[in-house]
């Protein structure tokens, strides 16, 4: 009993200690964060399968790591059906189309990915995009009717006489930017702030260029609270339109709303401090480990500091757990296509940094603040340079859009407790992270932009994707039991890449892929052959 007592008084002289330290280092961190840098303007010109210099600077990322026993191949993904004629002949016309297009010859290299590629499944709304007009005399006599109407319902103030031709305005003449700005303002006048910001999602997807329509958007995330996506918004524009008289202004709205939101996430990590402390001081007093209230604090610390602490802290732990391809060619092929994307990306403050794990599942994950980890398998699954930026991209997605921290922040009480159970503690165990629905469409549409706006053929996800929907019968890849969807993803991205007119005829990458992927396969053949070279002397001792 007394060795009891004198456990639980020592846990309590830790929780005075930690608490103290804690106030210390609260009180001592700085209130305003380092403004993000601004990345340089994208060069249009730029071919994407010039090969890029990788920045020296290393990177983050935000998602779960494959575990130790995911090296056990699963049925569907233990041997890669060789090519039917059909797929060698489509395989050779994109080979074709890559010739033309890096050439500059882009008419004929369009026609030639258009004979290589059969139209989406999804029956989607063939409609023309129109140019955007923002003078009401430009309008059509029937958006003139509507338009007048509403601005006699908005005298009036009259909330059905104003909301249902605005409506209507906006369904039938899209391209008429202050339709939306107007509607978005009246919906949020008579408190439907959720349908408002739906309203101008909507039309910034199908005029991301229009200056007054995105910085309305801006303005209506921010009363939502939602300051990192407000940030991205104005950001990418910012990147995506540099020679836009309204650029620097854009610049100024991304960097205000990044300080409103890291100062959200300070206020909300202070709120869960004493708790962790607590936690951390009830596992001593449980495990008769140290470690309990030094976990709480660092992680406490960790928060504090940011994304790019946690990021950097867990990718030490997971690259001490899992062994990395160095092959100089993959690692800089894998490193070339990231550093392309993070560059139109909209967040530069972080050092973004590629790894290949040498393991057969196809699965990638992202650490909070830039680590990106990818599997040997992702490459020899993927078919071209864009499919294999298409997962890129949308792990970098989940990076730029800080869902990882969201999260780890979120549950960081419940990660401090479930340490203390009595399981395994791989890098996977910690970092499950869960992303919700909205989260995965979130990363879907960036990554997709991303890799458009980067040279790439826009359906290089999406490819993917149904290429793994074939293949997974009954046993899924690893990445899609942790991305769910199915056939509605990928009937999802269709209708995405149609709806915004993102180019699926440009760069493919097959033949440079190919190369890789041969590469990478002979890499994964020589690791099994000396894993089954160790386990003959076992096997001999055992007889």
């Amino acid at each position: 009993m007394k060795r009891r007592w004198k456990s639980l008084l020592l846990a309590w002289n830790w929780v005075l200690l930690s608490l103290g330290t804690s106030i210390l280092i609260i009180l001592t961190q700085p209130i305003s964060p380092v403004p993000a840098q601004e990345p340089p303007a994208v060069e249009a010109t730029k071919k994407p399968s010039e090969p890029e210099k990788p920045a020296n600077t290393p990177e983050t990322s935000e998602k779960k790591p494959s575990e130790p026993e995911a090296r056990d191949k699963k049925p569907s993904e233990a041997a890669e059906p060789p090519p039917t004629p059909e797929e060698l002949a489509r395989r050779q016309k994109l080979m074709e189309g890559d010739k033309l297009y890096l050439a500059g010859n882009l008419p004929e290299a369009e026609k030639m990915y258009r004979l290589a590629k059969a139209p989406f499944t999804t029956k989607l709304k063939n409609q023309q995009r129109k140019p955007a007009i923002i003078d009401p005399a430009q309008l059509s006599p029937a958006g003139k009717v509507y338009w007048r109407e509403a601005e006699a319902g908005i005298a009036s103030k009259l909330q059905t006489r104003t909301l249902v031709p605005l409506q209507l305005l906006v369904e039938q003449v899209p391209e008429f930017i202050p339709g939306h700005i107007k509607y978005a303002e009246t919906l949020k006048q008579y408190g439907d702030n959720k349908k408002a910001l739906a309203v101008l999602d909507r039309a910034a997807t199908l005029y991301p260029n229009q200056p007054d329509l995105i910085k309305a958007r801006v303005a209506a995330l921010a009363d939502a609270k939602k300051w990192m996506e407000a940030s991205l918004a104005a950001r990418q524009f910012a990147i995506l339109n540099p020679n836009d008289p309204q650029a620097p202004e854009f610049k100024k709205l991304a960097d205000d709303n990044l300080k409103r939101y890291k100062s959200h996430i300070r206020a909300e990590v202070r709120g869960n401090t004493i708790a962790n402390i607590i936690t951390g001081a009830l596992g001593y007093a449980v495990t008769g480990s140290l470690l309990g209230p030094f976990s709480a604090l660092d992680s406490t610390i960790l928060l504090l500091q940011g994304e790019g602490a946690i990021g950097e802290s867990v990718a030490k732990q997971a690259k001490k757990q899992l062994k990395l391809i160095n092959d100089e060619t993959v690692v800089k092929y894998v490193d070339e296509i990231g550093q392309k994307l993070v560059k139109v990306s909209g967040r530069e403050e972080f050092k973004y940094e590629f790894f290949v794990i040498p393991l057969e599942d196809l699965n990638a994950f992202a650490l909070p603040g830039g680590k990106i980890f990818i599997n040997a398998g992702a490459i020899v699954k993927a078919n071209s340079e864009a499919e294999l930026a298409g997962l890129i991209g949308h792990e970098l997605s989940h990076v730029v859009l800080s869902h990882g921290f969201q999260l780890v922040t979120q549950g960081n009480l419940i990660s401090n407790v479930t340490q203390y159970l009595p399981l395994g503690g791989t890098i996977g165990q910690l970092f499950g992270l869960s992303y919700s629905r909205d989260m995965e469409r979130q990363a879907d549409n960036l990554g997709t932009r991303l890799i458009a706006t980067s040279g790439y053929a826009s359906d290089g996800l999406r490819n993917l994707m149904a290429t793994l929907e074939k293949q997974q019968k009954n046993a899924p890849p690893t990445w899609l039991s942790s991305h769910p969807g199915g056939s509605e993803r990928v009937s999802y991205l269709e209708s995405l890449i149609s709806d915004t007119g993102y180019n699926r005829y440009a760069y493919e990458g097959v033949g440079r892929h190919q190369e890789i992927k041969e590469r990478v396969k002979q890499l994964l053949k020589e690791k099994k052959e000396r894993e089954d070279q160790k386990k003959k002397p076992n096997d001999e001792s055992k007889k």
